[in-house]
Parts: structure tokens; C-alpha cells; sequence
């Protein structure tokens, strides 16, 4: 494996990480190892340092950047590397080495393609101010939001691959700089790529190179970055498929290949979230008609479950189709549009045919037709919006 530390202007925490470093590999690491300062054109004594710890330090080298930007360091370094499993970890150590063996096992094994390191997970415990803490969770519950991630912390600085599963999703990345960490991993997942999280111990150290407020900004426009790229398939990579899940017990009883076809969880998660959405929809209408007619109180339910109801088919329902947020919500508009003419149509003739009812009743009525509608759209998203990729 070969771990690389980025660093820029760092000569101060460069000596004391890589001999900290170098003797935990020497003495509790099974595996082969090298180290790789990746230098992002630093303007003091960084790179000298390196070059002299290098040649003190066996298993140690440097390269060096004529261009800033950690994510450029690590596609560089990472792209060209000829080990088996590439880490790479931040210069201040602020990640306890302890968690390095447990990061490299599951990619080692073969069971994960990439593992990173949390301080969000369960069981993992971190040491830092409430400023950072909230800028953290608040930047991953948007990550999780947008993009339906299932990782929990897209940043932390300890981070390993398999090089055979990231040489195509180097090639798909384009940030040189901090987002370059979470636009991988949002890539990785959207291949269908295993990530395995390891709970850390975190302890933070306050002198950072990072600017809070332009690093924020650079990552809510590589968010949206990605999603267009998730759109339009850029965001596809070639990569080789991992075997279908098979029983380990030569005697195993399985059930027939009929009750585990696809078929059976789409209908009954759809027939679920259909469910919540209707309830949704019904309580929603019932109290805006407290203010508002039939009609706009009928438009505005439909427009949120509508939203909420499409993602949740996205990402559940559907989630091993190759559709991406774009198509998935254009076709979703064009069926709520067909669907809101339905429902108005509905209530407005169950209006003329009894004037006196009242808001429930009309719920009722606005519910029986939602029913007709969501059977309908299942086999519209299922046969026209959302495609199925190869099992």
C-alpha cells in the first residue's frame, strides 16, 4: 500500500508526523508498505524538509507540485501509484494511526473498494469546538439531502482505495482542491461501489490551512456540479461488476428465485411509500382548506409529496436504476401533472354533485382517486422513467 500525506507549507507538523508515521508502519503494519509526501508548491521550507526526512525515513518519498490543491496532489499521486491500496491521511495526525490496519482489512480482503474514516459513526469520538462540529454535521445532512449519500462523513482526512476501483473514478473527478474528498465518494456511490466506514478517534489540531467560508462555498457549487453530472451520465464509470450475492453453505435452503425477484420489492416498497404519500397528501389538503379553495389547496399537497414521494422511489424503490435526479423528477412533473388533473377533476365533480359536503368528505374522495393515480404512475416510473441496470 502506499500512503500519502499532501501538505502545503507545512514544515513545522511535517517531521513529526512522518516519524510518528514511519514507526507505526515498521512496527504494527503486516503488510508492504510506502510513504509519499505529495508537495502542493509550497513557499517555505516544506519540500526541503520532506526531501531530508526522505532520505532519513527508508520506505519514504517525495513529489512535488508546481500547483496547489489537495485534490490535485492525491489524483496525481494516487493515479500513478503502482500499489494494491492507496490511504492517505492528513499531516496532523489528527486521526489515531490505530485506525489505519481496520481502514486497509476490508479492501485488502476484497470485501470493500473504499473506506474512510468517520467521526461521525457510531462509536467514534472526537475532540473538537462547537464551531466545527456544527459546520461538519450540517455540510454531511446537506451531502445526505442532495444527494441521498449514505456515508456519514464525507470529510475527514483518512481515506483508502483500491487502486483497480479508482483509477475510473479519477478519471470522472475534476476538483483539485477540498471537495475533491466528497465528489469521490458521491462518484464511488453512484457506481455502485462498496464504501466501508471505520469509527476514529479525532482529536483536532487548530493550525489549519483550510479557509472555512471559500472552502463552503466551493462545495455547495461541487454538489451541484455532481448532481448535473449524475443528470446527463457523465458521472458513470467504467468499472468491474461485482458477483451477485450467493449462500456460502453448500446445503443452504433459499427461497425460490420468484419471491426474490425485483419485482416484489418494487411493488411493496412503492405500495409503502405510496401509502405515506396519500396519508401525506389527505392531511396536508385537510388543513390548507382551512384557508385555501379546493383547487390550490389540492395543487400545493400534490407538488410536496409529489417531491418527497419521487425521492423516496429514487433511492428506495428503484434505487439499482441507472436514472438520475433530472429524469427522474421530469418524468415524476409529468405524471403529477396528469395526476393533479385527475384528483381536481375528482373533487370538483364530487363539488357539483354535493354541494354541501364537507372538507373530509371531499378528502375522501381526493384519497380515492390519489389510489387510481399512484397505480398508474408505478407502472409509468417502472416501464418509461426509470431503467434498469444490468443485475
Amino acid at each position: 500500500m502506499e500512503i500519502v500525506i499532501p501538505v502545503y507549507n507545512e514544515e513545522r507538523a511535517l517531521p513529526g508526523c512522518l516519524r510518528t508515521l514511519h514507526a507505526h508502519l515498521r512496527e504494527r503494519m503486516p503488510f508492504p508498505w510506502r510513504i509519499t509526501v505529495a508537495d502542493n508548491a509550497s513557499v517555505d521550507r516544506t519540500l526541503e524538509v520532506a526531501r531530508e526526512l526522505a532520505a532519513e525515513l527508508p520506505g519514504t518519498d517525495v513529489v512535488h507540485l508546481d500547483r496547489k490543491g489537495r485534490g490535485l496532489a492525491l489524483r496525481t499521486v494516487w493515479g500513478a501509484s503502482e500499489a494494491d491500496i492507496v490511504v492517505y491521511m492528513d499531516v496532523d495526525l489528527s486521526t489515531r494511526l490505530d485506525a489505519l490496519l481496520p481502514l486497509i482489512a476490508p479492501l485488502a480482503s476484497g470485501h470493500s473498494d473504499l473506506a474512510i474514516g468517520s467521526r461521525l459513526a457510531p462509536g467514534s469520538r472526537t475532540v473538537r469546538g462547537p464551531r466545527r462540529e456544527l459546520i461538519s454535521r450540517c455540510y454531511n445532512a446537506i451531502i445526505r439531502l442532495t444527494h441521498g449519500a449514505r456515508f456519514s462523513d464525507a470529510q475527514c482526512g483518512f481515506k483508502a482505495a483500491r487502486t483497480d476501483a479508482l483509477g475510473p473514478l479519477l478519471e470522472r473527478t475534476r476538483d483539485d482542491a477540498w471537495f475533491f474528498d466528497t465528489e469521490l465518494l458521491l462518484l464511488a456511490e453512484h457506481n455502485g461501489l462498496r464504501i466501508h466506514e471505520v469509527p476514529v478517534d479525532w482529536v483536532e489540531d487548530v493550525d489549519t490551512r483550510v479557509d472555512v467560508v471559500s472552502t463552503a462555498t466551493d462545495d455547495l457549487r461541487g454538489l451541484w456540479r455532481v448532481a448535473r453530472m449524475k443528470a446527463s451520465g457523465a458521472a458513470r464509470a467504467s468499472l468491474p461488476t461485482r458477483p451477485a450475492p450467493a449462500a456460502e453453505h453448500p446445503d443452504a435452503v433459499l427461497a425460490p428465485a420468484r419471491a426474490r425477484s425485483r419485482i416484489t420489492w418494487e411493488v411493496g416498497c412503492f405500495a409503502a411509500i405510496g401509502v405515506l404519500s396519500t396519508v401525506g397528501q389527505a392531511l396536508l389538503y385537510w388543513l390548507l382548506r382551512a384557508w385555501w379553495p379546493p383547487v390550490l389547496a389540492n395543487l400545493v399537497s400534490l407538488i410536496v409529496l409529489t417531491v418527497l414521494n419521487t425521492e423516496a422511489n429514487r433511492r428506495l424503490t428503484f434505487r439499482w436504476s441507472g436514472t438520475g435526479v433530472g429524469r427522474a423528477h421530469l418524468g415524476a412533473g409529468a405524471l403529477f401533472l396528469i395526476g393533479y388533473v385527475v384528483t381536481s377533476a375528482a373533487v370538483l365533480l364530487f363539488r357539483q354533485v354535493q354541494p354541501e359536503a364537507s372538507a373530509g368528505a371531499e378528502t375522501l374522495v381526493l384519497t380515492a382517486s390519489s389510489v387510481l393515480v399512484t397505480a398508474v404512475r408505478f407502472m409509468v416510473l417502472r416501464l418509461a422513467v426509470f431503467r434498469r441496470s444490468t443485475p
